[in-house]
């Protein structure tokens, strides 16, 4: 299963950028984000995302059919 476009960006609401993946990853904690999600993007490899299209891009490979029926 992959990581749903739509449960990313409700985990980095209210996000400030350029940010870090570790700020990006506190912040989704605080969204009540699932810890999936949270590890995902901790483990994005940079330090200054510009935006959410970088954590998009950064996470593609993890990122599934955005289902709303789950």
């Amino acid at each position: 299963m992959g990581l749903s476009v739509t449960v990313v960006q409700k985990a980095l609401k209210g996000a400030d950028y350029p940010a870090s993946s570790d700020d990006l990853a506190d912040l989704a904690e605080e969204n009540g984000a699932d810890e999936e999600v949270v590890d995902a993007i901790r483990g994005i490899d940079e330090d200054d995302l510009e935006g959410p299209n970088d954590v998009m891009k950064a996470l593609k490979d993890q990122l599934g059919a955005d289902d709303e029926d789950e």
